[in-house]
Order: C-alpha cells, then structure tokens, then sequence
C-alpha cells in the first residue's frame, strides 16, 4: 500500500524527470542551430519591432545620435577611426529611421486619402441609389393612386347601375 508521501515523492521525480528531458531537448536544439540561425532571428526581431514601433524607432536612434554627439567634445576630431565609424553608422542609422518613419507616415497619408475617396465614391453610390428608390416609391405611389381612382369610379358606377336597376325592378 503506497503512502501519500510515496505519491508526493513519485509525482516530484516525475516532474523532475520531464524537466530534464525538457531542457536536454532545449539544449540540443541549441546546440543544432548555427550562427546564421541567430543573425536571421535577430533580423526578424528588429524588423518586427521597427515595423510595429516605428516612431519608438525614430526617437530611439535619435536619442543615441544625441548621446554620441553629446560625448564627443565640440570641435575636435575623434581619435580613433573605432570612434568616427561608430558616430558615422549612429548618423546612417538616424537617417535610416527618419527615413522609414517618414516612408510609414507618407504611407499612412495615401492610405488615409485613398480611405477618404473611397467613402467619397461610397456616398455617392448610396445617394444615387437613395435617389432611384425615392423616384421608384414615387412611382409606385402615383401608380397606386391611380389604380385606387379607378377601383373607386368602378365601385361607384357599380353601385350606380345595381340601384337603378333596382329602383327598375321595383316600379
């Protein structure tokens, strides 16, 4: 007969062991992966977070622009061509969100002028159509009055024979 601490014991190796699986499968497939795995991850990383962020981006590259320009001291050249290279690729990497944050803000234009001439053309189909129901009830209306004129005379000189025709029988 097994004890509920026997049980606790058991669960817990149990536990253990599939955590070590886990992480020895986690470790292998590491280990399979190359440097060019983790560059292109890394790439899809950023590009996703560019896309999504794109003014988060700008302001980002900016500000690290600013603290390199900041920590450089005013008119002086940089010693080191480390230095220069580093204060070269901030500037290109600035340039190159300002110019995607443009490019997304240029694209959020179109798409908001080709949204506005879409309702633009929607509205006039609905007023168009607005407008051929309303000359179809009229239509509709004037025809129906017309047919309830001539109901109306029928009834009328119907009635008008039946009771001469009577006043005929009675005499």
């Amino acid at each position: 007969m097994s004890t509920p601490n026997n049980d606790n014991a058991n669960k817990e190796d149990a536990r253990r062991d599939e955590l070590r699986e886990k992480i020895e499968a986690a470790e292998a497939r590491n280990e399979e992966r190359s440097l060019a795995d983790y560059a292109r991850e890394a790439q899809e990383t950023a590009t996703g977070f560019v896309k999504d962020h794109p003014l988060t981006t700008i302001f980002g590259v900016a500000a690290v622009g600013l603290i390199i320009g900041a920590l450089t001291p005013p008119g002086r050249r940089m010693v080191s061509r480390a230095g220069h290279r580093a204060s070269g690729l901030a500037a290109m990497a600035a340039e190159l969100g300002i110019a995607y944050g443009t490019g997304m803000l240029d694209a959020a234009g179109d798409a908001a002028r080709t949204g506005q001439d879409h309702l633009e053309d929607l509205g006039d189909d609905i007023g168009r159509k607005a407008r051929g129901f309303r000359r179809g009830a009229g239509l509709t209306a004037a025809n129906t009055g017309d047919d309830i004129r001539t109901l109306t005379r029928r009834a009328s000189r119907k009635t008008g024979r039946t009771i001469r025709d009577l006043k005929a029988r009675a005499r």
